[in-house]
């Protein structure tokens, strides 16, 4: 990447060419209360500058109340078409009958393994339905998101749903997560700010040396805007029961969020810690001069 490219976003939000800017983002809050505990835990604690709300998980109202309590918290929507926990599941807002082609034989969204079969069914139409019954299930609670993003979706997982997805945003004058710099380029071409690097998914880290990454990654950290997909939770029976094979990823999340080489770390490398309200303001501002 230029350095031209690499500090586009940082002019276009106010910064210096050569700053380094960095959004950590808490995924999946509202999925268990182990998660709603340990993302605020490391809003308030620690260094997650924000976080992103499933509203069609069990422990959403919960987190909505948190955001309510919170109103300091940034928060984005994260569109959730998968259900991704075999004997913990979640479906749609919208009634089955207008949204079928994202719908199991269960009566539940598709799992992870069958995210390929998903896409190659699911109607631009009715995800478009469902994706706008869960951000307006989010602002009939009088909470102010700034972004949007996917639940196991790669920038939405096929074109036409990312498109989609940018022309909600811009309607509802959010941001939207770009998770490499290539797929982002055009949108800052239009004067919107995003990610300029591929987003970390903490999930896919290795939990062994973690921390020591976790440090590497941001001593090396680049100019421009980077951002951690993080999944911070508590370790608790409930997470260890709903997630059997993988829940020490999100505990050793919180482990270095809430550390104090985390926050020492980031002011003596000068990191800019950012939630996505800056990139909403200049989505807003750009989206409402060109209607």
């Amino acid at each position: 990447m230029t350095q031209s490219q690499s500090s586009q976003t940082n002019r276009l939000l106010g910064y210096p060419d050569d700053a380094r800017l960095l959004i950590i983002n808490a995924d999946d809050f509202g999925r268990s209360h182990a998660c709603n505990a340990g993302i605020l835990r490391s809003l308030t604690e620690g260094v997650v500058s924000s976080t992103t709300l499933m509203v069609p998980c069990p422990w959403a109202l919960h987190a909505m109340q948190l955001l309510s309590d919170h109103p300091e918290i940034s928060f984005g929507i994260h569109l959730t078409v998968i259900s991704d926990v075999p004997l913990y599941r979640w479906g749609s807002l919208t009634s089955r009958e207008k949204v079928p082609s994202l719908i199991d034989e269960a009566g539940f969204f598709y799992s992870d393994e069958r995210i390929p079969e998903l896409l190659a069914q699911a109607k631009l139409s009715e995800l478009e339905v469902e994706f706008r019954a869960q951000i307006e299930a989010v602002l009939a609670t009088s909470l102010k998101p700034t972004h949007l993003d996917w639940h196991c979706l790669f920038n939405g997982g096929r074109a036409d749903i990312f498109e989609m997805t940018v022309k909600l945003a811009k309607e509802y004058g959010l941001a939207v997560r770009v998770f490499d710099p290539s797929t982002g380029e055009a949108l800052r071409g239009q004067g919107l700010p995003t990610d300029e690097h591929n987003v970390v998914d903490t999930f896919k880290l290795d939990i062994a040396g973690k921390s020591a990454w976790f440090a590497k990654a941001l001593r090396e950290l680049p100019i421009g805007l980077s951002e951690w997909a993080a999944h911070p939770a508590l370790d608790t029976p409930e997470l260890q029961a709903i997630e059997p094979e993988s829940w020490q990823v999100r505990p050793t999340d919180l482990d270095f969020l809430i550390s104090q080489e985390a926050r020492e770390i980031i002011e003596q490398e000068g990191i800019v810690l950012l939630s996505y309200k800056p990139l909403q303001q200049v989505w807003q501002e750009r989206c409402s001069s060109t209607t």
